[in-house]
Order: structure tokens, then sequence, then C-alpha cells
């Protein structure tokens, strides 16, 4: 049990610096102890009367300020994205402008209210000395603080994406490659090689691509969109298989190069297919439809599936957005947080996805 001590008392600290229903609390610790830290230095001790405490006040405000504006405007515009030396720089400027408006401020407003002491060559270095001396370690502090809640918090979507990947491969293994459908394409290949070998051949060498890019290709971090595309194709040539009456389209709007060099998750797209293909069964049997269009523009990778409906057959909206929709939802807030946009409308006949993402 004392082994697990330290352990607890350590986690409480750590949710105390990075979790944020303790901001206020940070914040209030930051402001209080930082006052406390101005009124009981030397410094603010040189004046007399009320002054004192309108010298306090004048420090107080100009130091809080670079510190805020520090950790929510340089730290995350400048240091996170990588920018370090101009960061540096503006940092520098920061700390320089602070230290002189105090200056500036205490000579033109405070100087006649100061304990006369002897004033000596050299006391405007010494006074930007003493103010290094105060700011440069508040920033370093604050400066890690951010660092570290950052770190924290990468962790935390990290482990949870891993979760969350296992979780999403297993359903796939379970609900894509399941004994039935492989059942039924091997019995449509077996009909095949009697009324068509050719095309019997073509479905092998298809079905063949769909498992080896679930075998393999699913396991990489990243996959090729056209390898995707691919797949997705493979997907739903097997479908048309056991759905005489079902139409695919899969249109892209670049080029070759573009779909190879350009990556994302494998199996991004899966569940809207799934779902198309799921729910663009017609009860009369007349001919449905999928399409799918994926267009790069302005560095971002826009992906459209839409799907006919049959509107005499009425889907309950629990079944209607299964579970795949939430999880694939998820996993698109862990991979790009909030720089994607999913737009998803149903109409009576037509149900249509609309993905950007960046890449």
């Amino acid at each position: 049990m004392n082994s697990l001590l330290p352990q607890s008392k350590n986690q409480k600290i750590i949710n105390f610096l990075v979790d944020k229903k303790f901001r206020f609390s940070r914040h209030l610790l930051f402001i209080v102890g930082f006052l406390l830290v101005i009124y009981s230095s030397t410094f603010a001790s040189n004046y007399y009367g009320v002054y004192r405490y309108y010298v306090i006040l004048l420090l107080f405000v100009v130091f809080v300020l670079k510190t805020y504006i520090n950790i929510y405007i340089l730290v995350p515009k400048f240091f996170f994205k990588g920018y370090y030396i101009l960061y540096l720089l503006l940092l520098t400027i920061l700390v320089y402008v602070g230290i002189n408006i105090i200056g500036q401020s205490l000579d033109m407003f405070f100087e006649k209210y100061r304990i006369a002491n002897p004033r000596h060559f050299g006391e405007n270095i010494r006074r930007s000395y003493e103010g290094l001396i105060v700011v440069v370690p508040i920033i370093m502090m604050t400066t890690t603080l951010k660092l570290f809640q950052k770190w924290i918090e990468d962790n935390r979507q990290i482990s949870e994406l891993k979760n969350l990947t296992f979780s999403m491969e297993i359903n796939e293994l379970k609900n894509q490659i399941n004994p039935h459908f492989l059942f039924n394409m091997l019995n449509n290949v077996k009909t095949l090689i009697r009324k068509d070998p050719e095309i019997a051949t073509d479905v092998i060498m298809k079905l063949s691509d769909f498992l080896r890019y679930q075998l393999y290709e699913n396991n990489e971090e990243k996959t090729p969109v056209s390898s995707e595309l691919k797949f997705l194709a493979n997907f739903l040539d097997l479908e048309k298989i056991r759905q005489e009456n079902l139409n695919v389209v899969i249109e892209t709007e670049a080029n070759k190069s573009e779909l190879n060099s350009t990556y994302i998750p494998p199996n991004l797209f899966t569940t809207f297919v799934e779902n198309a293909i799921k729910h663009s069964v017609n009860l009369n049997g007349e001919a449905t439809y999928i399409k799918v269009k994926v267009s790069i523009i302005d560095n971002h990778l826009h992906f459209v599936c839409l799907n006919s409906l049959d509107p005499n057959y009425i889907i309950p909206n629990n079944k209607f957005k299964g579970l795949g929709l939430p999880n694939i939802t998820r996993r698109l807030e862990l991979l790009y947080g909030k720089m994607y946009t999913l737009n998803i409308e149903s109409t009576k006949d037509e149900y249509v996805v609309n993905l950007i993402i960046p890449i």
C-alpha cells in the first residue's frame, strides 16, 4: 500500500496541472502566487505610501500580460508549430518591451515618490537585470507547463486512438470478412465457372485483392488513396454479383500521381460504403445505385458517397445509423481534431455522405 500512495499523489498533481476542470484553480493559484512574489520583493519597497501599491499593480499587470501572451499566443501559434527561432525572437521582443514599459512608467509617474536613495550610473541596467531575474523563470515555468499539458493530451489521444482502432479492426473482421460472405462469393464463382469462365477468373482476382488488402494493408498506419479506392471498387464489384440490379460508379477528380502519393488511414471510407450497400436494397427489385466520388482540392481530400433509397422501405433511426458511424466519427475526431468536415443528409430517395479531410 505504501508503493501506491506516491503514485496516487502524483496522479492528483498531474490531473490538477492538465485537466480542464482545474483551469480556474490553476490560474487563481498562479495569479495569487505571482502577486505575493511581487509584494514581497524589495523592488516595490523603494516607493513610499500608497504609491508602493501602484508600483506593485503596474509590475503585476505587465508581467501577467507578458506571461499570458506567451502561453496563449506565442507558444501555440509558433512554438508548437515548429517556428522555434521566430518564437524566441518574439519572446525576446515581448520581454524587452515589457521591461521598458515598466522602466518608462516608473520614471514618468513614480520617480518623485521614490524613497530617496543615491542614483548611480548603471541603475537602469540593474533594474532591467532585476526584471529579467523575475520574468524569465516565470515564463520558462509556464511554457514548460504548457508543453507538459500538450504532451499529456497527445499521449491520451494516441492511447484512445489505438484502442478505438483495435476495436474497429475486430468489428471489421467479424462483420466484413465472415464465413457467410465468403461462402456466398465462392458459390457465385462456382456458378460463373460453368456459365462464363472469364468473368469467374476476374471475380477470383478481385476477391484475392479484397482479402489481401484486409489481411495486409489494413494493418498499416496509412495507405495510398489509390489502394483504398481499388479496395472499394473490388468490394462493390463483388457485391454486384449478389445484387444484379446494383449500379456502381466510382469517380476521381485527381491524377494517378496524386492518388498514389496521398496517404490516408486504411478503411477510412469502408463504413460509409457498407452503409450504402446495406440501405440501397430495393424491395421491388428495381435498379439501385451507389456513387463514390473522390477529389483533391487545396490540400484537402473530398469524399462523397451517395446511394439510392427505397421510399417504401422505412429504416428505423437506430438501424440507419448503425454502430459503425459513431465509431468512424470518433476516429475522425482523434485523427483530425476539428480539421475535418462530415455532413450526412438523407432524403426520401437518397442518402448522401460528404467528408472533407486534410492531407
